[in-house]
């Protein structure tokens, strides 16, 4: 296979673009991963505070004391 022919199944067919696309995403996926754990690790030491917020964080408790 020449680079050719790599190169019009990569950009000139279906299955090639696919190709591309899934290999954007895994690596997308693995930059966030790496960059996710680094930044945990430097992190490690931070107190939550009153005025930290989350996504995962559910408001319940303010809906329950009204």
């Amino acid at each position: 296979m020449d680079l050719g022919e790599l190169y019009h199944f990569l950009f000139e067919t279906v299955p090639g673009i696919g190709v591309l696309v899934l290999a954007g995403l895994v690596l997308s996926i693995i930059a966030s991963v790496i960059m996710e754990r680094r930044t945990r690790k430097r992190f490690t030491n931070h107190e939550p505070t009153e005025d930290d917020w989350s996504f995962f964080d559910d408001d319940d408790e303010d809906e329950e004391s009204k």
